[in-house]
């Protein structure tokens, strides 16, 4: 294993006070690993937070700021943060209008914040409410979750809602938004290579040179099946067939995502996207605004992700609006 660390025991503790030293923008609480944004928002409006397991960054606190969410809590790599981290975080960005919890769905991830919920609620008579995503399309079930895992729709998500929150709407509508935005996208993974978590320091799965992992999940889970590795034409159809399958995206316009795992450069991201975009266009698809990046990691795996997500008027307005992240940034 070769990698920028000191202990491994110590990488997120570590990879936090970096976070904070390059972003004034962001305040982290060392203490409990949550990430803010160092100038709370105004009153009244309600507060968005997320979080997961460490080694998808940018996700989630590279979301965190103006236009995005409050908070962000970080577990260890691929290790859901605690209860108490969430609840601490849901009582803190409070501003009276009410939390929204958005919560991949990852088996640990939506226990402990379904009880985050109920702490917030008990103890700081925070009202909050909770938005899954659920979004791979690879898999009915998987070894981390029961139903669908809840993958590359969540940034795309913390976006539109996020502009939604920012411009003052009510606890129930952005709930609803958030729903409707969850329930509009679809998305496909494939891996050329496994990840390797520092506290294993060695890869998290065998996958030969010569093959591809088709539909992998974001912590390594096996896919639909194995097959030998061809040309990025052709993986590009084995990204937009399954989705496309799965959710008519041609009846409006479409935000498409395609995603690096951490492993792939941008020249591939880039030469895939354009594979992709072909498929889409003959399909009937339009795509409206896109995201071509690095924004749902799983450490220095290689390979790519795919995500559709149906929009209205009203969704690439709310896109469209200032967003001032370490992970997003425009009109700000």
């Amino acid at each position: 294993m070769k990698k920028l660390i000191n202990d491994p025991a110590d990488v997120l503790a570590e990879s936090l006070r970096g976070v904070a030293a390059a972003h004034p923008g962001l305040r982290v609480d060392h203490a409990n690993r949550i990430v803010y944004r160092a100038q709370a928002k105004a009153d009244g409006k309600v507060a968005l937070i997320s979080g997961g397991g460490a080694g998808h960054e940018p996700l989630h606190g590279g979301f965190v700021g103006p236009g995005m969410l409050d908070a962000a809590c970080a577990g260890e790599v691929f290790t859901s943060p605690t209860p108490d981290q969430m609840a601490e975080a849901t009582t803190t960005v409070d501003r009276g209008a009410g939390v929204l919890h958005i919560v991949k769905n990852y088996t640990g991830d939506v226990m402990n914040f379904e009880m985050a919920g109920e702490l917030a609620a008990a103890d700081g008579g925070v009202e909050v409410r909770t938005v899954v995503t659920r979004d791979d399309v690879a898999v009915e079930d998987s070894t981390y979750t029961a139903g669908r895992r809840g993958v590359g729709v969540t940034v795309l998500l913390e976006k539109i809602v996020g502009a939604a929150a920012e411009e003052g709407q009510d606890l129930d509508a952005v709930a609803s938004l958030a729903q409707r935005v969850s329930d509009g996208g679809r998305s496909m993974g494939i891996a050329l290579t496994s990840c390797t978590v520092p506290s294993a320091g060695r890869p998290t799965f065998d996958l030969p040179d010569d093959e591809i992992e088709v539909g992998v999940g974001i912590h390594g889970e096996p896919g639909r099946h194995r097959e030998p590795l061809t040309g990025a034409s052709q993986i590009a159809r084995q990204l937009v067939d399954p989705v496309l399958a799965d959710h008519d995206f041609t009846a409006g316009p479409t935000i498409a995502l395609l995603n690096g795992m951490g492993g792939t450069p941008l020249i591939e991201l880039y030469l895939m996207y354009g594979e992709v975009t072909s498929l889409l266009e003959s399909a009937g698809v339009e795509v409206a605004r896109c995201l071509v990046g690095n924004y749902i990691t799983s450490l220095d795996m290689a390979g790519a992700s795919l995500t559709l997500l149906a929009a209205d008027e009203e969704v690439l307005r709310l896109w469209d609006a200032p967003v001032s992240t370490p992970g997003l940034r425009w009109g700000a």
